[in-house]
């Protein structure tokens, strides 16, 4: 086939070239260029350039062309703006889960040639199909399993895709590299926001709200205890950078109206299980929900996914039990769906009682 290839200059998207390579297939590498040069340069270093730099050395040694296709304005208007708005409201953003469905395969799938039949990235995922449809399946490596983000996408992107390394171990990948000699063999993995690169979250928050002085306030007594400089800077379940003696404290509540933050002490007390939340704004990648009602689902990327049930509240939200607690829920937040191995889809958390 003639296959577009994502390529990031890390080594999972250089060891699925080298796979694809060896299948005999027609390839281009495209490397996305999102980095907001311009706006966050003062607040440190993105490797973009290294990154280019090592998926240069890939391509070369394959003889597979590479093409750099700039997409910071549309990254700003999809991604970046969804992310400030999000915290801003007060709500915890996903923006990678916005990037796969808007830019990797949205914006980047509308600027190339119609002609190729298949994209291929480094995903940690599967792809099958299935009664007539295709399913998004979780990767073999529990712990690198990237469907968390790719939960967001359609039936129409999904035909279009292809996870070369979704049925090896992260170890096994490493190996490949090595086995082929590819520059980047030994890299790290990147970590964090994409297009923050080595910047903190932190600071680009700060950079684009300011600090807002407010109050950390006791929920049970309504005792002020401190002082935080904006509420954007705290998420539900926080334990690290209160600044306070006696805890631990923990961040139960925010109040983006009164620009308060809500600690407590009493954030695992047996009177607050958390095991229950509503959601809303489904994706369902089938395009219809599922019949069954007792599901998994993860809260967050990662391997730890939840036992659930799925309870219909209305047509546009339902209530989520889970068998087990987690501290963590915080609205805005993405609750994805699997069905055992294939990833049902995902809807928003919303704001939760406390």
């Amino acid at each position: 086939m003639k296959i577009a290839v994502l390529v990031s200059g890390g080594v999972d998207s250089s060891v699925a070239l080298q796979l694809l390579k060896n299948q005999g297939h027609t390839l281009e590498a495209f490397y996305l260029k999102i980095w907001l040069e311009d706006e966050l340069a003062h607040l440190g270093t993105c490797p973009w350039e290294d990154d280019l730099k090592y998926a240069q050395a890939v391509c070369d040694k394959l003889g597979v062309p590479l093409h750099v296709i700039p997409l910071q304005k549309e990254y700003w208007q999809h991604v970046v703006a969804y992310t400030i708005s999000e915290v801003k409201a007060g709500r915890t953003p996903s923006p990678d889960l916005l990037c796969n469905q808007r830019i990797k395969f949205g914006c980047f799938l509308e600027r190339i040639d119609s002609s190729f039949e298949k994209i291929a990235t480094g995903h940690y995922a599967n792809v099958a199909f299935l009664d007539n449809k295709f399913v998004l399946q979780q990767a073999v490596d529990p712990i690198k399993d990237q469907t968390y983000f790719l939960s967001y996408l359609s039936q129409a992107q999904l035909a279009r895709l292809l996870f070369p390394i979704g049925t090896l171990l992260k170890s096994e990948v490493r190996e490949q590299a090595k086995q082929y000699n590819l520059a980047n063999q030994d890299r790290k993995d990147s970590q964090g926001i994409c297009f923050l690169g080595k910047i903190k979250f932190s600071d680009f928050i700060k950079h684009h709200l300011g600090n807002k002085p407010g109050d950390l306030i006791e929920f049970e007594t309504g005792q002020k205890l401190g002082k935080h400089e904006g509420f954007w800077y705290h998420t539900i379940g926080q334990r690290k950078g209160l600044g306070l003696s006696g805890g631990p404290w923990y961040v139960v509540k925010k109040e983006p109206a009164t620009n308060t933050v809500y600690i407590s002490k009493n954030y695992f007390s047996d009177d607050k299980p958390r095991n229950t939340f509503t959601v809303s704004g489904f994706n369902w990648l089938a395009g219809h929900g599922p019949e069954k009602r007792d599901l998994q689902v993860k809260v967050r990327h990662g391997e730890h996914i939840y036992e659930c049930t799925l309870d219909l509240i209305d047509k546009n939200r339902s209530l989520v039990t889970i068998k087990g607690t987690d501290q963590g829920l915080a609205p805005g937040q993405f609750a994805v769906f699997y069905n055992e191995q294939d990833c049902l889809g995902c809807a928003v958390i919303e704001e939760q009682e406390v």
